[in-house]
C-alpha cells in the first residue's frame, strides 16, 4: 500500500509538471501519418464510439458487429486500452462471455478531420484492434478505472438501469491494423502502440507512457 501511494504521488507530480509544459497528454490534432503509434492512440483517444465485433453464439459463429460507446481513459489522458460498459441483455456481452475473441474498429471520420473525402479513403485513418474481450469487474482497481474513464465521457451511463446487469469489459489487444495513408497497413506492435513517445524526449518516454506504465504497475499491487 505504501509503495502504491508513493507511485501515485510521483505520477501525479510528474503529470502535473508535464501538463504545464505540454498542455495535454495526447495531441488534439491528427499526428503525422508517418507516426503510426501516435495516430493509432489519437484515434482511440478522440473517438467515443466504435464498432465492436464478436463471434455470435446465436448465429452459428457468424461475426456480429455492434455500435458501442467506449473510453480508454479520462478525456485526453487515454491509456490506449478500450473499456466498455455492456449488458448481457445485448448480444455483444453474451457472445464475449462464451467466446471472447473480438475486434474493435474506429475511424477518423466521426472526429471530423477527414473533410469531404470518403471514409474509405486511405488518408482518413482507420484502426482495428483485435484481441479478447474480458470482464474487469473481478479486479476492483481496474473496474474503478474503467468506471471513471467511461462515466467521464458518457455521463448518462451512471443512470442506466441497475437491473440490466451492466458490467465493465476491456479489450486485451493482440493485433493492430492501421491505415492512415496510401501504401497499405502500417506495421505496429502492441509495445509501440502502448508506448508512442508523444510528448517528451524519446529516451525518457512520454508523460503518457508513464501514465500507462504506472497504471499497469498499480493494478499489480
Amino acid at each position: 500500500m505504501e509503495l502504491r501511494g508513493a507511485l501515485c504521488f510521483f505520477l501525479i507530480v510528474f503529470l502535473d509538471a508535464s501538463m504545464s509544459v505540454h498542455g495535454r497528454l495526447l495531441p488534439e490534432k491528427k499526428p503525422d501519418p508517418a507516426d503510426a503509434a501516435a495516430t493509432a492512440r489519437w484515434l482511440v483517444s478522440q473517438n467515443s464510439w466504435a464498432i465492436l465485433s464478436t463471434i455470435s453464439s446465436e448465429l452459428g459463429g457468424a461475426p456480429f458487429g455492434n455500435v458501442v460507446s467506449f473510453s480508454d481513459g479520462l478525456p485526453d489522458e487515454g491509456c490506449g486500452i478500450p473499456y466498455f460498459y455492456l449488458t448481457t441483455l445485448d448480444p455483444t456481452a453474451r457472445n464475449a462471455l462464451k467466446d471472447d475473441r473480438s475486434s474493435f474498429t474506429v475511424s477518423e471520420y466521426p472526429i471530423g478531420s477527414c473533410g469531404k473525402i470518403d471514409p474509405e479513403n486511405p488518408t482518413c485513418a482507420k484502426l482495428t484492434l483485435t484481441g479478447k474481450l474480458k470482464l474487469v469487474d473481478t479486479n476492483p482497481k481496474e473496474a474503478e478505472f474503467a468506471k471513471q474513464a467511461l462515466f467521464s465521457k458518457h455521463a448518462e451511463m451512471k443512470d442506466w438501469p441497475k437491473d440490466h446487469n451492466f458490467q465493465f469489459f476491456k479489450l486485451e489487444i493482440e493485433d493492430i491494423f492501421l491505415i492512415d495513408w496510401f501504401g497499405g497497413p502500417k506495421p505496429l506492435t502492441l509495445d509501440q502502440y502502448l508506448h508512442p513517445g508523444i510528448a517528451l524526449v524519446q529516451k525518457h518516454g512520454s508523460a503518457n507512457d508513464l501514465y500507462v506504465n504506472f497504471y499497469l504497475i498499480l493494478f499489480q499491487f
